[in-house]
């Protein structure tokens, strides 16, 4: 089992739950590998009618399958300006996270849901077509 000391969850300013640093975290470290479960492509569209909507991650080239992050890695927030990037790794069916910036201590660690760290387009839940 990887245990993740340096890690903790907590009420996060940016909404819900999100992880957090208990100590610095210097750029380029390996902050997790979280396994996945994967989801195929027919089992996806029932998701969609399931509080866990927001917490996958696309998995396929393709946006068919999808894949369910265990440990925390469904729980990091998103931001337009994060401190870690996350990697799908097919190779072994888990999603890796990396600091990009150094992370202070008690400061929460997110990424951007779009998969590319500064990629500024809209995620679903601030899409003004979502909210509706």
């Amino acid at each position: 089992m990887q245990k993740l000391p340096f890690l903790y969850i907590a009420e996060s300013p940016l909404g819900g739950r999100g992880v957090f640093a208990t100590e610095f975290i210097p750029i380029g470290t390996l902050i997790e590998i979280a396994p996945v479960i994967i989801i195929p492509a027919d089992e996806l569209k029932v998701i969609h009618h399931t509080v866990l909507h927001d917490y996958y991650f696309l998995w396929s080239d393709d946006g068919g399958e999808a894949a369910l992050a265990l440990g925390y890695g469904s729980l990091y927030n998103h931001s337009y300006k994060p401190n870690s990037e996350y990697y799908t790794n097919r190779e072994t069916t888990s999603i890796d996270v990396f600091a990009i910036a150094d992370i202070p201590a008690g400061e929460e660690i997110t990424f951007n849901y779009n998969g590319m760290p500064f990629d500024e387009t809209p995620v679903w839940f601030d899409d003004e077509a979502y909210k509706r």
